[in-house]
């Protein structure tokens, strides 16, 4: 058989995703303050973009991409800023600004003035401290030598975020070249270090330093933390009170004195900042209607630098002008990306608005069944896009800020054949056990029964479970309360 080369042609079609589709892609699924990051980036990359002037408004059309130019009076830049000038030097500003003015501060302090001017920035800044320093500092003044603050380094190098070690003691002995009965020693008044109980292997091991510290005697109590802790969690109560031949409030004594000790010693250094959301979008009720807003505050307004554009008409040749076109390119593109992006956002709550117009006039309980394909369908996209866009995006109603996920629920049958959403379930739920009477809580069955007489809806114990679960409710056995 012998080989030869041959010519043929071929007609084909195929998707390719170009870098400026990528970045499309991007862009969707990219959170609030992302975005103001990625275009700040590009501001920063491309000379082709700058920020201009705040001079248009979006207005309530159905397109997200209508703008109204605001409104202004036949009045020159030059009169505005004069008029501006006049009204800010005519301003009685001590008057406005009372007790926080200068002359005010002047009078109330003269005697503890504090040299600001020369401080830094930073120096003006104070960290939160972490549970290492906190403890590796109350060990740098205490009267431990040099090898054993090097033990206590490598304790507190191997604890969790609650404050418990995770390391053996033969194993901390064998990286800092001890004995174990040295390693136990540190352990020892490291753990009566402040907060007290840090260190411990065992939550029992925990609370019992702390009654130990606070000099409770108490037979019954420590026996009660160093014996039965799991019969306290449990709340298995009558085999105790037969065993150290006590009362029911007697022993409600004990346990007020054990909830005040900390099983967490170290959470509280632990614990992160909490996070702000800033909604991507707001939606007012107006008379009998509701209104989109889409929020575009610290998004700045993007367009094309004139001296660059005039540059590039102008002609050229070379490097230079391959490098001002992709610029050009690259800038037009992502201004017609962002744009893209709010016009999706805003059908997309728009189509939400119409599929959960209940929820949107009497809150979560009224939230019906919804899927991505609903929305994709009446939108004319698809569902990628759907998911990409409600992706870490956030929308502030009437009935609190909730993200836009949170309207694609799962559906639950009635008895009369129509549908409710799992989230109207679950608010439902945490409902009843809010109300319910905590000396005798209502069973994930009971709790069953009660959706099915109010709302008609036909559950399983197991899905009660599911749902009370991931309400973070527990069990009707753990809510229980004997006192």
């Amino acid at each position: 058989m012998g080989l030869e080369l041959r010519q043929q042609l071929k007609l084909t079609q195929q998707l390719v995703m170009t870098p400026q589709l990528q970045q499309a892609i991007k862009l969707l699924q990219l959170s609030r303050l992302e975005l103001m990051e990625t275009v700040q980036q590009e501001l920063l990359e491309n000379p082709f973009l700058e920020e201009g002037p705040v001079v248009a408004e979006v207005s309530g059309s159905d397109d997200a991409g209508d703008v109204q130019t605001s409104k202004a009076e036949d009045v020159s830049p030059a009169t505005a800023a004069d008029e501006s000038v006049t009204a800010l030097r005519d301003a009685d500003w001590e008057d406005y600004l009372g007790e926080f003015s200068s002359t005010a501060k002047q009078s109330m302090s003269r005697n503890a003035e504090v040299p600001e001017e020369g401080m830094s920035f930073e120096a003006r800044l104070s960290s939160k401290p972490s549970l290492e320093g906190h403890i590796a500092w109350q060990m740098r003044l205490s009267d431990l030598t040099e090898h054993e603050v090097l033990i206590g380094e490598h304790i507190i190098g191997n604890l969790d975020r609650l404050g418990y070690l995770q390391a053996d003691v033969e194993e901390i002995a064998s990286e800092t070249d001890s004995d174990v009965e040295d390693v136990e020693r540190v352990l020892h008044r490291v753990q009566r270090l402040d907060p007290v109980g840090i260190a411990a292997r065992t939550p029992r091991e925990c609370l019992l330093i702390q009654l130990e510290v606070e000099e409770y005697q108490d037979p019954v109590l420590l026996s009660l933390v160093g014996d039965h802790l799991e019969d306290l969690e449990k709340r298995r109560y009558k085999p105790l009170l037969r065993k150290f031949k006590m009362t029911m409030e007697e022993l409600h004594d004990y346990l007020e004195t054990i909830q005040t000790l900390d099983p967490m010693p170290g959470a509280s250094f632990g614990s992160e900042d909490p996070i702000y959301v800033s909604p991507d979008a707001y939606v007012y009720k107006y008379e009998d209607d509701f209104v989109i807003v889409l929020n575009d505050d610290g998004l700045p307004k993007l367009q094309i630098n004139d001296s660059y554009s005039d540059s590039l008409k102008s002609g050229g040749a070379g490097a230079d002008k391959d490098f001002f076109q992709e610029k050009m390119r690259s800038a037009v593109w992502l201004m017609k990306s962002l744009y893209q992006r709010q016009r999706t956002l805003y059908k997309v709550i728009e189509s939400l608005l119409k599929f959960q117009r209940d929820f949107f006039e009497e809150g979560v309980t009224r939230l019906k069944p919804l899927i991505l394909k609903d929305v994709a369908d009446d939108i004319s996209m698809h569902e990628s896009t759907v998911s990409r866009i409600t992706t870490s995006k956030y929308v502030a109603t009437p009935h609190g800020t909730f993200e836009l996920k949170f309207f694609f629920n799962s559906a639950l049958d009635l008895d009369d054949g129509s549908q409710v959403g799992s989230e109207s379930v679950k608010a439902l739920i945490k409902k009843i056990v809010d109300d319910e009477n905590p000396k005798k809580p209502f069973s994930d069955e009971k709790i069953a029964e009660m959706l099915k007489e109010k709302l008609q809806v036909n559950i399983a114990r197991r899905t009660v479970a599911k749902y009370r679960t991931a309400l973070g409710i527990a069990s009707s056995s753990k809510r229980k309360q004997y006192f």
